[in-house]
């Protein structure tokens, strides 16, 4: 009882430690398993098993688009940058040192929809500042004159909350891409233009024209581009790289205060979106482990974490995009039920878990439950 005691005491003490832990630019520090009592065959078993499992898929992604969404939907075509990407590759940071690494992490990928985690993150910024006064206002009243893209009796009634949410079911076509042309609803191709008109806010449907238009008129809040903001106010914080960009599509420009500036997408569906390598990744999961806090300064609130991280009333295991949740256990059986995932396609994952002070960034990853299998195998390797 006594050794099991100062054990735990030891598990503690370390914890305190790691809160006050912060990498540097350049540098993440590294610690062997066994001085954080990890299971150091255990976790070897864990990063093979996350090396084997490697998406089957093409690695370059313009054939994965092709031959995915592109034989199922209409207006396919490729608008923006798309990449090659590295073999599986990842991190684990226990207790804010890095105990575990594979592949190629320095390598700068496509991140697909992790990005729309980055928006949003953008957009809170912009309420934490004031400039969005409240997230249940009408994003029509924040547009400028001449922009029509909350006009009519449905489009009129969306508010932020329901961009971050993904429930706002806004109708039209942004950048040459229809609404409804993004997972396509219907029994035949002849149903897909006159899919069913839901009130704002009563139904999900991840769609990335919607996050899209998140994106624009997010701009239009901050005016001036949203990879400057993202980098001003959070990537030189954290000490990211310069190597990571941030974005839109070929024909997604405007003209903001008499600037030609590109609205970017918030993800690569058609290309574009972020791409970064998987350092960078671990540096914005650590930021919302550590609820927003680096070095003692609040990038980011904890109103704005606990907000994006509570579920909707349309889909409880999402809160904002792309916070996925995990209550009652469903999505990740393995994991904790506050556990928190930013995904996007191919399988690119950052993992938040606070209850065990945990940080894992997984690429290109299978798209089964080989991330809950993973999950449990690194769960087993920390100290009980």
């Amino acid at each position: 009882m006594k050794k099991r005691m100062i054990v735990l005491g030891l598990v503690l003490q370390l914890s305190a430690q790691a809160a006050d832990y912060f990498p540097p630019a350049g540098h993440w520090a590294t610690a062997s398993p066994a001085s954080l009592n990890v299971n150091e065959q255990r976790l070897a078993d864990a990063v093979t098993y996350a090396i084997a499992s490697e998406n089957r898929a093409s690695r370059d992604q313009a054939i994965v688009q092709a031959t995915t969404f592109g034989a199922k939907e209409p207006y396919d075509q490729i608008i923006g940058p798309m990449s090659v990407r590295a073999p599986a590759n990842g991190l684990i940071i226990y207790q804010g040192k890095l105990i575990a690494r594979w592949g190629e992490v320095d390598s700068v990928d496509m991140t697909h929809s992790i990005t729309k985690t980055f928006l949003t993150t953008v957009t809170g910024l912009a309420w934490q500042k004031g400039f969005i006064r409240d997230l249940q206002d009408k994003v029509g009243a924040y547009m400028p004159q001449g922009v029509d893209l909350y006009q009519g009796e449905h489009n009129s009634q969306i508010t932020w909350d329901h961009l971050l949410r993904q429930t706002s079911d806004w109708q039209g076509s942004l950048w040459g891409k229809p609404d409804w042309a993004d997972r396509p609803e219907g029994k035949t191709p002849a149903d897909w233009p006159n899919r069913p008109l839901r009130a704002p806010g009563s139904y999900y449907k991840y769609n990335d024209v919607r996050v899209n238009l998140l994106a624009l008129s997010t701009l239009y809040v901050w005016r001036k581009p949203l990879p400057t903001v993202l980098n001003e106010q959070i990537m030189q914080p954290i000490g990211a790289s310069s190597t990571w960009r941030w974005y839109g599509y070929d024909n997604s420009w405007i003209e903001l205060d008499g600037q030609r500036i590109q609205s970017v997408s918030g993800g690569g569906h058609w290309g574009g979106g972020l791409f970064i390598n998987a350092w960078d990744l671990a540096r914005f999961g650590y930021l919302f482990l550590r609820d927003g806090n680096w070095q003692g300064t609040e990038l980011i609130s904890k109103e704005w974490i606990k907000l994006a991280r509570t579920g909707g009333k349309a889909n409880p295991e999402y809160g904002f995009a792309n916070w996925f949740l995990n209550p009652g256990r469903k999505a990740l059986p393995n994991a904790p039920e506050t556990a928190v995932t930013f995904q996007g396609a191919g399988r690119n994952i950052i993992y938040i878990d606070k209850e065990n002070d945990l940080l894992m960034v997984a690429r290109w990853i299978g798209n089964g439950d080989e991330l809950n299998q993973l999950v449990g195998k690194v769960l087993a390797a920390l100290p009980e």
